[in-house]
């Protein structure tokens, strides 16, 4: 057992992993520094700290509780307030916040009934140095010890694409973090009339939404490669047909992307719906993407990662409607290419896109990059990840999906693993590729409590 153990990062898989360590007994009193960085709603996190009941859930209330071991944690909680709310429902991300923040003072008052102490501290850290008999933590002129960290630090800053030119960076008109244009817009006077969103996943869908309420006379252009928006869920649940038994030992002979993808596509083909064959696979994600070998992998993200993030992660079936209205009334357009660079020309940002060959140019008054997760450790301006690459305390996954980490979550460095060091949630996304949704994170801080606990 660890008996010193500091969690960073102050989202949902912090505040999972912690709900698991302070619910549990164990033999001795565990002490648990809680690094939850300059955020006013520890838990929250990005993901749920929006107040806009537009932002909703891409997962259905009955498949959200927090606990591998309390399936119904979420809509028990939801239901003490409205009885009428269903699992089946979709409902807004900010109440997903309130059960967050209302489990983890929960678990801290459990915590202290257990014996544990625990110490929230509102800080980032700005350095870790791992050993392997613990790790020492630095933040600001102080450094603490502890037996064991956890980096659980979700998604990482996003940084500009490629092709945008510092002229295009320094207007204030190119918006790398879609967030803060989100939480600034009711101030922004007048709206822009022309607005360009580079990427066309879930977080471009939530700003649209936003966005177009707040903004009724902007227009809005979205580009990206394919043109297409995430499908959608279908109106009523649906449970797999089967589990998929045959198709997964299809795929585990064949650990190749063309062949994978022939294989789908005879499974759907099959259904009347290709919703539960896709859903069927996820149980077996993490295992299935173990059996590709790298140049697999690099095939799948240049190739394929589109088409499957499409179909995996979808948006609620009201979502789509919503979008469709505005593409109905105009004020939305979907346009396919790629960026090729971004410049300030004439005090106005201007878009040069490929597509089938040809080359374009694109005016916008904004431009606001929603191209989704960033998680690319070789270049970001993460302080405490920068450090730990550049002191090479951590292994970058070639692909840059994360670190390289062992299965149980141990960050690796010189090819071998931290015995003390581990990571939750989108640092593992190399190692596990679904690594960032609720079913998988409360799994993985499930697995991570009874490493840290156990003998």
């Amino acid at each position: 057992m660890f008996r010193r153990v500091a969690i960073i990062g102050g989202g949902a898989a912090a505040a999972t992993l912690l709900g698991e360590l302070l619910e549990r007994q164990s033999a001795q009193p565990l002490h648990l520094d809680w690094y939850t960085g300059a955020t006013s709603a520890p838990a929250r996190g990005v993901a749920y700290g929006t107040t806009s009941d537009r932002h909703l859930l891409n997962v259905r209330a009955a498949s959200m509780s927090m606990f591998a071991g309390r399936p119904r944690g979420f809509l028990d909680f939801v239901q003490r307030e409205d009885p009428a709310i269903a699992g089946t429902d979709f409902l807004p991300r900010r109440r997903y916040g309130d059960y967050l923040e209302a489990e983890v003072a929960r678990a801290l008052q459990q915590g202290k009934a257990h014996g544990h102490d625990v110490n929230i501290i509102p800080f980032t850290v700005d350095a870790l140095v791992p050993e392997n008999d613990g790790v020492t933590l630095i933040h600001g002129e102080e450094n603490h010890r502890a037996d064991a960290a956890v980096l659980a630090l979700g998604a990482l800053p996003p940084q500009p694409l490629g092709g945008v030119s510092k002229a295009a960076l320094d207007s204030g008109r190119y918006v790398v973090d879609p967030w803060q244009q989100l939480a600034g817009a009711a101030e922004t006077s007048p709206p822009p009339r022309k607005v360009v969103l580079i990427g066309l996943g879930l977080t471009a869908v939530d700003v649209l939404l936003e966005l177009a309420a707040q903004w009724p006379q902007t227009k809005f252009i979205a580009v990206s490669r394919h043109g297409l928006l995430p499908a959608a869920h279908l109106s009523k649940a649906a449970a797999p047909a089967d589990d998929s038994a045959e198709l997964i030992t299809s795929m585990r002979d064949a650990p190749e992307i063309h062949r994978w993808l022939h294989l789908l596509r005879e499974a759907c083909a099959q259904e009347t719906d290709w919703r539960p064959v896709i859903d069927s696979l996820r149980p077996h994600t993490s295992g299935l993407w173990h059996e590709l070998p790298l140049e697999q992998r690099a095939r799948f993200l240049r190739h394929a990662r589109w088409a499957w993030e499409r179909v995996r992660h979808r948006m609620p079936p009201q979502v789509l409607e919503s979008i469709a209205t505005l593409e109905q009334a105009g004020q939305l357009q979907r346009q396919r290419g790629r960026v090729q660079s971004v410049d300030l020309v004439d005090n106005t940002l201007q878009l040069t896109l490929s597509h089938a060959g040809e080359t374009r140019t694109l005016d916008a008054d904004l431009v606001i990059q929603t191209v989704g997760l960033d998680t690319d450790v070789r270049r970001t301006r993460h302080r405490l990840v920068r450090q730990l690459v550049t002191n090479a305390h951590i292994t970058a996954d070639p692909l840059g999906l994360g670190a390289q980490a062992d299965a149980a979550g141990r960050l690796r460095h010189n090819g071998a693993s931290w015995p003390h060091l581990f990571a939750i949630g989108s640092l593992l996304r190399g190692t596990l590729w679904e690594s960032t949704a609720m079913p998988e994170i409360r799994q993985q801080a499930r697995n991570l409590a009874d490493q840290l606990l156990g003998d």
